[in-house]
This record gives C-alpha cells, sequence and structure tokens, in this order.
C-alpha cells in the first residue's frame, strides 16, 4: 500500500518512506452517495505528488479502493503518521 505526498507534509524528502493511517471521512462533492467503506489503510509514501496534485495524499488505486469506492475519484480524508 503506497501514497504520494504533497507539499503539505513532504518536507522537502522527509515523508519519503513515512507510514500513515489513511480513512476515508465522506465524499468531496455534496449530493454524492457516501463513497467509504469504513475502513482505513496503512500506506508508505514513495513519491512526491507536485503542486496541482489537489490532495494531501494521493493513494494508490489498490490503497484507495480499500477506503472508498474507486469510482468516488477524490474523497475527504483523515491521516496520521505512525
Amino acid at each position: 500500500m503506497i501514497a504520494a505526498a504533497s507539499d503539505t507534509i513532504w518536507g522537502n524528502r522527509a515523508a519519503c518512506g513515512r507510514m500513515y493511517r489513511v480513512t476515508c471521512t465522506g465524499p468531496t462533492n455534496q449530493g454524492v452517495p457516501q463513497p467509504c467503506t469504513g475502513t482505513s489503510v496503512v500506506v508508505k509514501v514513495v513519491d512526491y505528488c507536485p503542486p496541482g496534485c489537489r490532495g494531501t495524499i494521493d493513494l494508490s488505486q489498490e490503497a484507495f479502493s480499500q477506503i472508498a469506492n474507486i469510482d468516488a475519484g477524490k474523497i475527504k480524508i483523515n491521516f496520521n503518521q505512525i
């Protein structure tokens, strides 16, 4: 389970190799059905998500599918470094 980190947590490569527990908290658009599965996933940051990636953590498809319906595309999350 891997992810890319945006400038918010990247810290000039400091985030690379860190582990984060990520939980879906809801959809980004109002009126969209609840995409969350109710579980969380632990991911390892292995890459940088450049400016414009429009998120804090960009999850791999495998990791995303553990916490949300893959069709949601973009979701609200909580994350904690572990």
